[in-house]
């Protein structure tokens, strides 16, 4: 049994291997923003999390652009080996976010609890999709912890529930990331 785990395993590395250098790190990110994004619908990774992980990819998208631009749009091995490095850091990192013991907690039973959900599964289908940018992941995930933040603090100092006035003012800004979401989805730039 073992011979054949290391035959499928040594398969899909050849069949990597085959593919051009820049279709592998293509491919290699878009296995990234799809565990991004999975962690963040299914709730392994914070809002916090996935913004500082979106932040990641993206200045690491830079930095290959970066590299590109300097080389006529190619990459030179040593780029390639960087890049490498770079996305096998990134990698162990969302690992250990996703397996750690922060989750996020969202009071799905609350309304404001299940529009909180509702935009975070919209993220991170936007990213999964490829209409959100790792940027503006990142950006819309801050203003989602932000809110989050906002909430936990309100109910820590209300015993655990929000006032009439303190649930009009989250719908707000809730109404107002809703309504970036769907604009950041439709801007036409995509991962």
């Amino acid at each position: 049994m073992k011979i054949n785990i290391r035959l499928v395993m040594c398969g899909t590395t050849l069949a990597a291997l085959m593919l051009p250098a820049a279709a592998q790190i293509n491919q290699r990110k878009e296995n990234q923003q799809d565990r991004i994004a999975n962690g963040a619908a299914s709730g392994q990774l914070t809002a916090g999390e996935t913004a500082n992980l979106e932040r990641k990819e993206s200045n690491l998208n830079k930095e290959e652009k970066l590299m590109r631009s300097e080389n006529n749009g190619k990459l030179t091995t040593a780029d390639r080996k960087v890049l490498n490095q770079q996305q096998n850091h990134l990698s162990n990192q969302i690992y250990r976010e996703k397996h750690d013991a922060a989750v996020q907690n969202t009071n799905s039973k609350s309304e404001v609890g299940k529009r909180a959900e509702n935009q975070q599964d919209r993220i991170a289908q936007g990213v999964k999709s490829g209409q959100l940018t790792a940027g503006e992941a990142s950006r819309l995930e801050h203003k989602e912890a932000a809110i989050n933040h906002e909430v936990r603090t309100e109910r820590a100092a209300n015993g655990g529930k929000l006032t009439a006035q303190e649930r009009a003012q989250v719908n707000r800004q809730q109404n107002r990331v809703s309504s970036q979401i769907y604009n950041k989805k439709h801007n036409g730039r995509s991962q």
